[in-house]
C-alpha cells in the first residue's frame, strides 16, 4: 500500500544557494537581536459599534477595507467541487492533501476507519495505533468533513504549544484554499468567546487549558452546539495526574454533559484499560499494531548486540545474540564513551538520520561532545545572534542537542534543521517523543531510566515509535542500551508488561480539581443543585473508575461544595428551614464568577484578590515592575530558585522609581540586605516572587534571553519558560479582573499589556508575531527586508522569503505565507460580517 505521510524533504531538492550558505556559514547562529527605534506598522483597523448616527459612513468604511484586503489576498479561493468522492469530501481535498503532504493514497487501515459504522454514523471512537501509524490523517479528513460538509465548527486539542502553532502552519494552505478558518488558541492567543462566523466555519486548534475556556465560552453563551467534532491527541493525557489531566477530563464531559450531539474522537498510541475509556466516552474502540515502517528492536548489553523476539517461546528466547559491537575508538573515547553511542551513531549517519535519547538533561550535551569528531557532515543552522558554545562547536557536524534547557526558538530551529535534512543526529531527552514529529532511522536509548525513575512502557513505545520515516526507510531500528543489573527489570516491566499506560482520572488525587470543576458548573449554570452536580459528576472518568480508587463520590462533592461556600466563591441558598446542603440551591459570589472567567487555580483566588486590591492603594506606573509582580505566577517560586547575592546585585542597579515598587510590595531596601546575609522571613514568597519578576522585567526592557540567563545563572529554557507562564496569568488575570468592577483600572491597564507582554518586542512587530512560526529574531529579518505587515507577508513569494530569511525551509515558507494570506481573508471577512449587521440593524 503506497504511502507517502510524514514525506521528508529530499535534500537534493533544496534551492542551491540556501546548502551554500549552509556550508559556508562558519560563524554559527540561532537568533537575531531586536531592531530599535523601527517605525511604527501601520495596520488596518475598524471599530464598528452599535447603530448610531454614524452608521452609514462607518458601513461604507467597513466595506472599503474589506474589499481591499480581500484584493489583496492570494491566491483567489476557489470553489469547493460539487463532487464529493473522497470519504464525502471534495475531489480538491484529495489533491491538496497530495500536494500539501504527500499523501497519495490511505492506508487499508485507515481507509477501513474512515468507512466504519462508527465513524459514518458520527459515534465516539477511540484510535489506539502506534506513534506514526497515520491516526492523524484520519483526525484532518473528520475535520474537514465536519467543516465542509457538515458545516460546523470542529475543535482540536493538542497536548502543548509548540505542537498547536506547528498545525495551525500545516492546516493554513488547506483553509486558504477551502475557505475555512483556522484559529490558534495557545499561550496569550484565542479570544473568548470566539468571533461568529456567518457564512464560513472554524477549526480551532489549542491546547488543553486554552480548550477547556474556549468551550466554557460557548456554552456560557449557548454557543456550544457550533462544535460538530471534538478531537483530543495523546488521549492519555487525561491520566496526567496533574492539573491538565483534570481540566481534559472536565472538557471532554463538559461536551457529553451538553448534549449537543458533538462526536468525540480520541487518539493515543497506548492505553492499557480501554474498558474505561470505552465506558467513559461510550465509544468504539479502533486498535491495532499498524506500523508503516517495520520496526526491529535491539538491547545491548555490555557488547552484545540482541534482537527482541516479539513472541518468544520462553523468557531466555526473548533476547537474540545477533553480534558483538566492536568499533574503533581511541583510548580517550572508550573512556569518554564507554556504551560506544558513537560507533551506533555512526552505523546510520550522515546517510541517515538518528535520535539519541538520553536519560538526563546534562547527558545530551554529554552524548553530542563525545562523538561529534566522527561526524564528517559540515553544516550550519540559521539566523544571526547568540548560540551556545557546544552547539556552535557540534552543529557543522550536523550534530546537535535538544531539551527544554534550550528556549522554544532554538528547539524550532533544530527541529526545522533535523526535519530538512541539516542535522542528522540529536540528542535529546525524553520530551522530544511526545512533541512534534521528528522520526529517524535509527532510535537510542542510552538508558532504561528517566532521571531516577525507570521507564515505563508507554514512554519507552512512544520513544521508539521515532524509529522508521515513512516513504525513505523500509524499516526503522530502536537500541536500548542497558547494564546487566538491569537485564531482568527491563524483561518484566518493558518486554513482558500487559499494563502499557493505565489511564486514571486525575481528579481523585485530592479536591482541588473537583472543587475548580464544581466551582465552573455553577457559574456556567450548568448545575444548580446537589442533584444536578451528582448527575454531571456520574458521567466522569472518576464515576467510572471510583470502586479502583476507593472513592467516595457524595462525600468528595460535599467536601468541596463546603470548601467553596468558605472561602467565598459559590453560596447556597435554602427555601425552607432545612438547611442541608443537599436541599440548597448554589451560584457563585461575584468572586467567585471572577476565578472560574480567568480560570484561576481556587487556591490562589483569595492571595491574587489581597495583591489586586492592595495595589489599587498603591500601584507605581512610571514603568511596567509593578503590572509585571502583578502577573508574576505564584507557582514561578518553586521552578526559579532565589540566589541571594544575585538578588542584591539587581536589587541596588534599580532605579529610584523601581525600588518604590519593591517598597510598595513589602520589600525595602533592609530585608534584600537581609536575604544576602543568609536571614530568612517568615513569608519569602513576596521576595522570591519579585525576584521572578526582576527576570521578566529584563526580558520586557528588551534584553535577550541569552543575556538574562547569564545574568540570574539559569537555563535558557528555564527563563522562557517562566515567561510563557506569566503570559498565561497575566492573560487569567485580565479576565479575573474584568469581572470585578472595583478592578477597572486594571481592565484598562492590562489589555495592552498583556498583547505586548506576549511578544516581549516592540509595538512593531507585534503584527508580524502572530504568524505560526514566527518568533522575535525571524520578525526582525522579515522587518528588515520589507515585511512589515501580515499583509505584506501574504503577497510575498517562496523563494524570496527563503532568501531574506536564511536557512527557512521552503516547505516552512510555503505555510507562513499561506497564514498570513488565511489571516488576511479571515480580517476581510470579518468586516463583511460586522458591515452586514450594521445593514440588518439600519432596517430593523
Amino acid at each position: 500500500m503506497a504511502n507517502e505521510n510524514g514525506k521528508r524533504m529530499n535534500t537534493n531538492e533544496k534551492d542551491e544557494r540556501q546548502v551554500k550558505l549552509m556550508k559556508n556559514d562558519a560563524n554559527i547562529s540561532l537568533q537575531t537581536s531586536i531592531m530599535q527605534n523601527m517605525r511604527k506598522n501601520s495596520t488596518i483597523s475598524v471599530i464598528l459599534k452599535s447603530k448610531n448616527e454614524k452608521s452609514e459612513e462607518k458601513l461604507k468604511i467597513a466595506l472599503d477595507e474589506s474589499d481591499d484586503i480581500m484584493m489583496a489576498a492570494t491566491p483567489e479561493i476557489p470553489e469547493i467541487q460539487s463532487q464529493l468522492d473522497f470519504y464525502g469530501l471534495p475531489k480538491k481535498v484529495k489533491e491538496l492533501l497530495e500536494t500539501n503532504q504527500g499523501i497519495t493514497k490511505l492506508y487499508a487501515w485507515q481507509d477501513e476507519c474512515l468507512r466504519s459504522p462508527a465513524i459514518c454514523n458520527r459515534r465516539n471512537m477511540i484510535l489506539c495505533l502506534p506513534t506514526s501509524g497515520g491516526k492523524t490523517v484520519i483526525a484532518e479528513i473528520l475535520i474537514l468533513k465536519e467543516l465542509l460538509r457538515h458545516n460546523c465548527d470542529a475543535l482540536l486539542v493538542l497536548p502543548f504549544v509548540s505542537i498547536v502553532q506547528e498545525k495551525v502552519r500545516e492546516m493554513s494552505p488547506l483553509a486558504v484554499n477551502l475557505d475555512f478558518n483556522v484559529e490558534e488558541y495557545a499561550g496569550s492567543k484565542g479570544g473568548f468567546p470566539p468571533k461568529k462566523k456567518r457564512n464560513r466555519r472554524t477549526v480551532y486548534i489549542a491546547t488543553i487549558e486554552k480548550a477547556h475556556s474556549l468551550v466554557n465560552s460557548l456554552i456560557e453563551l449557548e454557543r456550544l452546539k457550533e462544535i460538530g467534532l471534538l478531537v483530543v491527541d495523546e488521549f492519555h493525557m487525561v491520566g496526567d495526574g496533574e492539573h491538565r489531566g483534570a481540566t481534559l477530563e472536565n472538557t471532554i464531559t463538559k461536551v457529553k454533559f451538553m448534549q449537543h450531539g458533538i462526536q468525540i474522537i480520541g487518539m493515543s498510541a497506548t492505553l492499557g484499560n480501554t474498558n474505561d475509556v470505552q465506558k467513559f466516552l461510550n465509544a468504539e474502540i479502533y486498535a491495532g499494531n499498524f506500523r508503516p515502517v517495520e520496526l526491529k528492536e535491539y538491547i545491548k548489553l555490555e557488547d552484545n548486540l540482541m534482537e527482541i523476539d516479539p513472541k518468544p517461546v520462553a523468557k531466555e528466547e526473548k533476547f537474540i545474540f545477533i553480534k558483538k559491537c566492536q568499533f574503533q575508538m581511541s583510548n580517550n573515547s572508550k573512556t569518554t564513551d564507554p556504551d560506544q553511542i558513537s560507533g551506533l551513531v555512526l552505523e546510520v549517519v550522515p546517510e541517515n538520520s538518528c535520535l539519541v535519547f538520553c536519560p538526563t538533561k546534562k547527558t545530551p550535551k554529554m552524548s553530542q561532545r563525545s562523538f561529534q569528531k566522527e561526524c564528517p557532515k559540515s553544516l550550519s543552522s540559521e539566523e544571526n545572534g547568540s548560540i551556545c558554545k557546544i552547539l556552535q562547536f557540534t552543529i557543522p557536524y550536523g550534530v546537535a542537542y535538544h531539551h527544554s534547557g534550550l528556549t522554544m526558538d532554538e528547539r524550532r530551529h533544530l527541529e526545522e534543521a533535523y526535519s530538512s535534512g541539516v542535522l542528522c543526529c540529536l540528542a535529546c531527552t525524553s520530551t522530544l517523543a511526545a512533541g512534534v514529529n521528528l522520526p529517524a532511522k535509527r532510535v537510542i536509548l542510552r538508558s532504561p531510566y528517566i532521571a531516577n525513575e525507570f521507564l515505563t512502557l508507554s514512554k519507552y513505545k512512544q520513544m521508539v515509535g521515532r524509529a522508521g520515516r515513512t516513504g525513505i526507510d523500509t524499516s526503522g531500528e530502536s537500541i536500548l542500551i542497558i547494564q546487566p543489573r538491569d537485564r531482568n527489570k527491563v524483561y518484566l516491566n518493558l518486554f513482558n508488561s500487559k499494563d502499557e499506560n493505565r489511564l486514571t482520572s486525575s481528579l481523585h488525587n485530592n479536591t482541588k480539581g473537583v472543587k475548580s470543576l464544581i466551582l465552573s458548573l455553577v457559574g456556567l449554570k450548568i448545575t444548580k443543585t446537589i442533584n444536578d452536580i451528582d448527575r454531571f459528576l456520574s458521567m466522569t472518568l472518576l464515576e467510572v473508575q471510583k470502586e479502583s480508587f476507593n472513592v467516595d463520590m457524595i462525600g468528595l462533592r460535599t467536601e468541596a461544595i463546603k470548601d467553596l461556600i468558605k472561602i467565598n466563591l459559590i453560596k447556597a441558598s435554602y427555601d425552607n428551614n432545612d438547611r442541608r446542603i443537599e436541599n440548597a440551591l448554589l451560584s457563585v459570589t461575584e468572586l467567585g464568577r471572577a476565578a472560574f472567567k480567568g480560570s484561576i487555580v481556587v487556591d490562589i483566588v483569595d492571595r491574587l484578590y489581597k495583591d489586586l486590591t492592595t495595589g489599587l492603594n498603591g500601584l507605581v506606573l512610571h514603568n511596567h515592575l509593578h503590572l509585571l509582580f502583578l502577573v508574576t505566577p505564584y507557582e514561578a517560586v518553586r521552578n526559579v530558585r532565589l540566589r541571594p547575592d544575585i538578588f542584591q546585585e539587581k536589587y541596588m542597579k534599580l532605579g529610584c522609581e523601581d525600588t518604590d515598587v519593591a517598597t510598595n510590595i513589602g520589600i525595602p531596601v533592609s530585608h534584600v540586605t537581609a536575604v544576602a546575609c543568609g536571614k530568612s522571613f517568615s513569608d519569602m514568597t513576596v521576595i522570591e516572587r519579585f525576584y521572578a519578576t526582576l527576570i521578566l522585567y529584563d526580558l520586557w526592557r528588551g534584553k535577550s534571553v541569552w543575556d538574562v540567563a547569564n545574568d540570574f545563572e539559569l537555563h535558557r529554557g528555564t527563563i522562557q519558560q517562566l515567561l510563557t507562564s506569566a503570559i498565561g496569568f497575566a492573560s487569567c488575570v485580565f479576565h479575573f479582573c474584568q469581572e470585578l468592577t472595583q478592578f477597572w483600572a486594571y481592565n484598562a491597564l492590562l489589555e495592552k499589556f498583556v498583547k505586548q507582554f506576549s511578544y516581549c518586542v516592540s509595538v512593531e512587530l507585534v503584527p508580524l508575531m502572530e504568524l505560526p512560526s514566527v518568533k522575535r529574531g525571524r520578525a526582525n529579518l522579515l522587518y528588515k527586508n520589507g515585511y512589515r505587515t501580515v499583509q505584506d507577508v501574504a503577497n510575498g513569494k517562496v523563494n524570496e522569503l527563503v532568501r531574506v530569511v536564511p536557512f527557512m525551509p521552503r516547505k516552512v515558507a510555503t505555510e507562513i505565507i499561506a497564514a498570513a494570506q488565511m489571516l488576511i481573508i479571515e480580517k476581510a471577512k470579518d468586516l463583511q460580517d460586522e458591515a452586514d449587521d450594521l445593514v440588518e440593524g439600519l432596517n430593523s
